[in-house]
This record gives C-alpha cells, structure tokens and sequence, in this order.
C-alpha cells in the first residue's frame, strides 16, 4: 500500500461485516477508515480529506441511517462517491441521490472493489 492509495470509509455495525469489507479493499490496495455509524462517519470526513468513497450500509444505530448518510453526503462532501448496502428484502434505494450506487446482500467483495474502483479512477 503507498501513500497515493485511495481512501475509502466503510460505515457497517456489524463487525464481520466490515472486517470482511475492509480486508478485500486493503488487499486491492486502498487504505481503510472504519465508522460504526453515520455519526462516526461524518467525523471521520472532516478529520480525513483525503476519503474519496463510501461504502454504507442503510441499516445501522444514530441520527442518520446509511440512505439519509448518502443525502448528506451529496449536500456537505459531493466530491465523495457513495456506495450504499442494504440487506432487507423490503429496501428500494429510490430515495438515493443521483450518482449514488446501491448493491444488495449478500454482495460479492469483488463486484464492492470494482466499483469503487470506477468511482475513485
């Protein structure tokens, strides 16, 4: 991994889930910030610029959830890509901003890293 490596923040509460998300990105070589939450998110972008992506889940505990995380993006950090997950079979990402991604569980770590491969080029 070098310094040039893109940045990309996972928001996921649950642990598995994240490690298994953090280590296929790791592996492609882009560099990893971990947030529990939307709160902890949005720390997270105004301590690191340098976050180019996000992988959110919809479901997950704070103010925001994963979908409301993505509207907020799109007003306070539009130069970040946004992916966003959901595991609920009863979930539509019609109320997704333009230009945000949406790709259902179970996903494969391989269709996550490409792309956000695409979005971060």
């Amino acid at each position: 991994m070098t310094a040039r490596s893109p940045t990309i923040l996972i928001v996921e509460d649950q642990p598995l889930l994240l490690l298994h998300v953090q280590f296929a990105l790791e592996d492609a070589g882009f560099r990893v910030i971990q947030a529990e939450n939307a709160d902890q998110a949005l720390v997270a972008l105004d301590r690191h610029p340098e976050i180019r992506a996000v992988f959110t889940d919809v479901a997950m505990p704070g103010t925001l959830d994963g979908a409301a995380l993505a509207n907020r993006l799109q007003e306070t950090h539009p130069h970040v890509s946004v992916l966003v997950t959901s595991g609920s079979q009863t979930y539509t990402p019609d109320n997704l901003p333009d230009g945000v991604r949406f790709v259902s569980k179970p996903y494969n770590g391989h269709d996550i890293i490409r792309m956000i491969a695409e979005d971060v080029a």
